[in-house]
């Protein structure tokens, strides 16, 4: 057998690495914080009646409010990165409250047409363990009547090789609309792999919202991967075992579809 450092083999979950080992291999997301919004804000509607309202006080501040619109709203200040995805296209970020009370809320919001995507990932007691959850919803900009972003199969089939830094980089393998693999093939967490549940939405030509969430580890993950520019931009927000605190990664990548698998044509026949 080779002995060879680039030999991987199967990983038992017991022999996994904390969470936290992704942070530093990861380093900081690159691309610069967008200040096109600040002084506007975003009301939108969802899908069921639901209101929320980002006022941006300035280029990293905001006020986010939810409810139905009435005195019982909720707010919260927080600092939040918008990134430009494409132009009139942000993904912007931010977390509210602490510990195992944090939440991370990201919106993708398209100003060209006024459809957006909020979710918003949120920590939960399950059987003593800290487990994580997110809720989508989709709405639009007041005012418009843009057509909500929509679930999409366009990425089942494809291999996308993931550079997140210079020593992290993954393969995913899209089986089917909520299911795919992912494989470390270089840095901290090296040689492991799982398949996990995930979403895509379709916001633009060949740009889509991609969610996985893990049930080895407590991470809930919300990006965009947009294939022309070839890039992915978002946010893993999880908890870590090991330091009993909330993970926060902010990233982004550059990307190259390896291929795209194709059935034969009797795959269909019994």
């Amino acid at each position: 057998m080779t002995t060879d450092e680039s030999f991987q083999d199967y990983v038992p979950v017991d022999q996994w690495p904390s969470v936290s080992t992704m942070i530093d291999g990861f380093g900081d997301q690159t691309l610069p914080a967008s200040p096109a919004l600040a002084g506007t804000t975003i009301v939108l509607h969802g899908e069921q009646d639901q209101h929320f309202v980002l006022a941006f006080n300035d280029a990293s501040s905001l006020t986010w409010t939810t409810g139905t619109g009435s005195d019982d709203d909720a707010s919260a200040d927080a600092t939040y990165k918008a990134i430009e995805a494409r132009p009139g296209i942000f993904i912007i970020d931010f977390v509210h409250g602490a510990a195992q009370q944090m939440c991370d809320v990201t919106v993708i919001v398209d100003r060209n047409i006024g459809a957006a995507t909020v979710a918003v990932s949120a920590l939960h007691l399950e059987s003593s363990a800290v487990k994580g959850s997110t809720e989508f919803t989709q709405a639009r900009i007041e005012g418009t009547d843009a057509p909500f972003h929509h679930r999409s199969t366009a990425l089942v089939g494809k291999r996308i090789y993931y550079r997140y830094s210079d020593v992290e980089a993954y393969e995913h393998i899209y089986l089917n609309a909520g299911t795919f693999v992912w494989h470390c093939l270089r840095g901290g967490e090296k040689g492991l792999a799982d398949v996990d549940r995930t979403l895509t939405f379709e916001v633009a030509e060949d740009l889509y919202i991609f969610f996985w969430t893990e049930h080895v580890m407590t991470i809930e993950s919300v990006l965009l991967i947009d294939l022309r520019e070839q890039r992915s931009i978002g946010r893993m927000f999880g908890w870590d075992d090991t330091t009993q605190e909330p993970l926060v990664l902010p990233f982004n990548s550059r990307l190259t579809v390896l291929n795209t698998t194709e059935y034969p044509q009797d795959h269909h026949k019994h």
